[in-house]
């Protein structure tokens, strides 16, 4: 087992447009490493570079320079060992309408060499909920079912590392905690390195050790999401009042507001003014608190705000 399930150094992709159409850069020397074992987040607005880095890892998309390490294998002098340690489970429902589940769980551990004493499709039919569906044609799934089914393809040649590619986009949910209970079992249980890319940022929050934020082809941020929100000490303090207030708070490094329910939003950094110092204020304005409650920044700060300030 490797120290680090994928490292990628100095990667970058340029893309050659047509005549007199200038080229776009969707990845600007990339330098990344992924442990093994972890869940990893991969973030970033749309058209960050996200897909693309996946589909190089994948080995569907050619890199422009630098190098990927998938393993251990350099996917340069290893391509197939490389391609054998990962399995990606796309954002496209890309499946032949004419196979069942088990079949093509079948012809994709046959296209990856998997003799069939070492096949599990009815193992992983059962885990991805298809059991009862395993003969029905695909074309006759429904669009969760077709996503359970890209998941069992992406496992059945045993993959060391998983890669889903926004697994849980428009899905309802049921089907969302059925993808996560078996992402971390296969953690968990098989020390499976899981990469995320994700819109749901309270999802990533949830599931992932560490996080990478991509912007412009550029990666912005990368730390265990515990740092991340750490970045940020931005507080709220949510006062109900007992009675409207003839007046506001005031302090240094306070930003108050009133929300149409009469509720005071009483912003600030907590780096530089404490709890103490915002009740201190409360009182002085001569306000009697019914209720109070406090919310810190979440991941969806932190991505706003790396993402605003490389604009």
């Amino acid at each position: 087992m490797t120290q680090n399930a994928i490292e990628i150094r100095r990667l970058t992709k340029t893309y050659r447009a047509g005549r007199g159409a200038p080229e776009k850069q969707a990845l600007r020397g990339i330098d990344l490493d992924i442990p093994a074992g972890s869940i990893f987040g991969l973030l970033g607005p749309n058209g960050a570079g996200k897909s693309t880095m996946i589909n190089i890892m994948a080995g569907l998309v050619t890199k422009t320079s630098g190098s990927v390490c998938i393993w251990g294998f350099d996917q340069d002098e290893n391509p197939r060992q490389s391609r054998a340690a990962i399995g990606v489970m796309p954002q496209e429902l890309n499946l032949d309408p004419f196979f069942t589940p088990r079949g093509a769980l079948e012809v994709q551990a046959g296209l990856y060499g998997v003799p069939k004493s070492q096949r599990r499709s009815d193992e992983i039919l059962e885990m991805v909920g298809l059991t009862d569906k395993a003969e029905a044609y695909a074309r006759t799934l429904s669009g969760g079912m077709r996503r359970r089914l890209l998941l069992g393809k992406a496992l059945v040649h045993h993959p060391r590392i998983l890669v889903l590619d926004e697994p849980t986009a428009g899905v309802d949910i049921e089907l969302r905690r059925m993808l996560w209970t078996n992402i971390r079992k296969l953690n968990a249980e098989r020390g499976m390195t899981i990469i995320l890319t994700t819109h749901y940022l309270e999802e990533a929050e949830e599931m992932c050790d560490e996080i990478a934020i991509i912007h412009h082809g550029a990666l912005v941020a990368r730390d265990s999401t515990a740092n991340l929100l750490g970045q940020m000490d931005a507080k709220c303090m949510v006062i109900d009042p007992v009675d409207p207030p003839a007046r506001l708070p005031v302090g240094a490094g306070l930003d108050v507001s009133t929300r149409p329910d009469g509720a005071l939003v009483i912003s600030y950094r907590a780096s530089h003014t404490t709890a103490e110092d915002v009740l201190r204020a409360v009182h002085a304005a001569g306000i009697a608190i019914r209720d109070v409650k406090t919310q810190q920044a979440d991941l969806e700060d932190v991505f706003l705000e790396l993402t605003r300030s490389r604009a």
